[in-house]
């Protein structure tokens, strides 16, 4: 009876794992040699393995982060990648063969197993918690890389505290300090169409609101925040980045530069570092059991920033490579453009 009681838990766990939580895999064959592409919280996490196929395809990959020790660390894991792991790719009809527009690239690769993957892999600093460090990011980018073909806005914070402006932190890294970044490189994006911006959101974003009253930033000393009151401020900046999407993507009508946001999964990663270690601890077990590997949440941003023939799709939610419907709030054109205004005022950009 016991037996047959481990084997049901395992089926249960088993189906719901692969139909819940368990996500579909990008199989667009896109190749990206020539082309650039900017993956913000890159030395981590969905944004390192995004980062990681995005070099696999032969782009030009710079990881835009805060901690230099960790995005270096990242740099060289990326690069150092064994060739084996660029062989195969995939057909949609789920084959697989070796990519030919691989060959030039990666033939010295396969001489030996010592030998580096793909070297055009670089990091740039970017703290997105500081607006000057935004603008200083967007400037040296400007003046260094010729080009812009992807724009991945990834980095995502969930906890208490606030910027060095003073603005909440979730809302600061997620929503703001991306927003500023957006608009900074958005002339080279159009110099170098079709091109695209992708923005991580979450499902949460759902739950998620704006009082755009308490968007200030504080001048004075910040209580503690609780664990709900983080989590409900994380819903919040994703609700932002929602609707940011859905206003640019209304901006660019007509341009060759489209843009998109998504709900990666429900992923184990590094997201929750500034929550309570007893929280982290008690997260933990069910993360492991239950949530997709970076690897797995990578995947519906590669789609967004790969498939073809998305295009008409600018401005839309999506969600295991797949078109979504967004909650309420987050198909308000109203709110979208009053979001837009406002944080252009906070950024100092009105």
């Amino acid at each position: 009876m016991y037996l047959y009681l481990v084997a049901a838990a395992v089926w249960v766990y088993v189906l719901v794992f692969y139909g819940l939580f368990k996500g579909t895999r990008c199989l667009s064959p896109a190749w990206l040699k020539g082309k650039t592409v900017v993956v913000t919280g890159s030395n981590t996490g969905i944004g390192k393995s995004t980062a990681l196929e995005l070099a696999k395809r032969g782009a030009r990959v710079i990881l835009a982060c805060r901690n230099k020790e960790k995005a270096e660390a990242a740099v060289f894991d990326i690069r150092s990648v064994r060739p084996n792991q660029f062989k195969m790719q995939q057909r949609p009809d789920h084959s697989e063969i070796c990519c030919p527009k691989w060959d030039c690239f990666h033939a010295r690769a396969f001489t030996s197993q010592n030998e580096s993957g793909n070297p055009q892999v670089v990091f740039m600093q970017l703290d997105l918690a500081s607006l000057k460090s935004v603008r200083s990011f967007a400037e040296t980018f400007l003046k260094t890389e010729p080009r812009l073909d992807i724009l991945i806005n990834n980095a995502g914070v969930l906890g208490p505290g606030c910027t060095e402006e003073g603005f909440d932190l979730a809302f600061g890294v997620n929503h703001l300090g991306h927003f500023l970044l957006t608009n900074l490189l958005l002339e080279r994006l159009r110099l170098c169409g079709p091109s695209r911006v992708i923005t991580v959101s979450a499902l949460l974003h759902r739950i998620g609101s704006i009082d755009f009253q308490r968007l200030a930033p504080q001048t004075d000393a910040v209580p503690p925040q609780s664990a709900w009151s983080s989590l409900q401020a994380y819903c919040n900046s994703k609700l932002c980045n929602v609707l940011f999407t859905r206003e640019l993507a209304n901006r660019l009508e007509g341009t060759d530069v489209t843009c998109y946001t998504l709900h990666p999964g429900v992923i184990y990663t590094e997201l929750c570092r500034n929550l309570s270690q007893w929280l982290q601890l008690l997260m933990m077990p069910l993360a492991k059991l239950f949530l997709l590997d970076p690897s797995g949440g990578c995947q519906t941003t590669l789609y967004c920033a790969l498939q073809e023939g998305i295009e008409p799709l600018s401005g839309r939610y999506f969600s295991s490579c797949a078109l979504q419907q967004v909650g309420a709030n987050g198909r308000d054109d109203g709110l979208a453009k009053k979001l837009w205004e406002v944080s252009e005022r906070l950024t100092g950009m009105a």
